[in-house]
């Protein structure tokens, strides 16, 4: 079994590297609409594999919420599967402030700065405010963004704390919020030690978006209890 993930995370490597060069070929000739909308397909569709080729299923329930402009998305954090699932099952094009030790992935860091991720150094307090200029910018420019403010996987289906300062993405950009619950992820790696990978039954909840335009400055200090409360009321009726 582990040969054969080993086979599968070459070959996976291989065909990042060939759909990278053939972009590179199409986007001279292309407009940044197009070369956005043809990267999100693109990645969405390796998110997706990457989730299938486990045998797991994702279950979304209230995408009717997307607001049409840009948004915010803030999950909670259980595995790093939350992004593939997200990517490959959530119908809007979205981008994540993503750690910084994801840079040095082959591959896959191109691709993740096509779709407009902003990578964060979480021990550099002057790089994380850099990383949330940058991810304002993004929103300003109409393109959503996705954090998670726990700043780290939970690898179980308790949340930890909430980081205050990731909420000021939104307050910043003056966009909406959009609370995401997500369950069982964690299953499918992170609950094996690393030894396997296991089919999970994944759900994702996304609820009504929460406008942070004409906040209070108490209701903003308040957001993120208030935000990680939405998403816990959900995981306990799932749980």
């Amino acid at each position: 079994m582990p040969y054969l993930w080993i086979f599968y995370g070459v070959y996976f490597l291989i065909k990042l590297y060939i759909k990278r060069t053939k972009f590179q070929i199409l986007k001279k000739n292309m407009t940044q609409e197009e070369i956005d909308s043809y990267a999100y397909k693109e990645v969405k569709s390796l998110a997706k594999s990457l989730v299938d080729v486990t045998g797991s299923t994702v279950n979304v329930v209230g995408e009717e919420n997307i607001p049409e402009g840009s948004c915010v998305f803030v999950g909670n954090h259980q595995a790093n599967y939350d992004i593939l699932a997200m990517l490959g099952f959530i119908n809007k094009p979205i981008g994540f402030i993503a750690k910084k030790e994801l840079m040095k992935l082959p591959a896959v860091n191109y691709w993740m700065k096509q779709i407009h991720c902003v990578f964060m150094d979480r021990e550099d307090p002057r790089d994380s405010v850099r990383s949330i200029i940058e991810g304002v910018e993004n929103l300003k420019k109409g393109y959503s963004m996705v954090i998670y403010p726990e700043g780290t996987r939970s690898q179980g289906p308790n949340m930890g704390e909430f980081k205050k300062g990731a909420m000021k993405l939104a307050t910043k950009a003056g966009v909406p919020i959009v609370p995401v619950t997500i369950n069982n992820t964690y299953e499918i790696f992170e609950a094996q030690k690393g030894k396997k990978v296991k089919a999970s039954k994944v759900d994702i909840i996304i609820s009504k978006p929460i406008e942070t335009r004409g906040l209070s400055k108490e209701e903003q200090n308040n957001l993120s209890e208030f935000i990680k409360d939405i998403i816990q009321k959900n995981l306990n009726k799932i749980l």
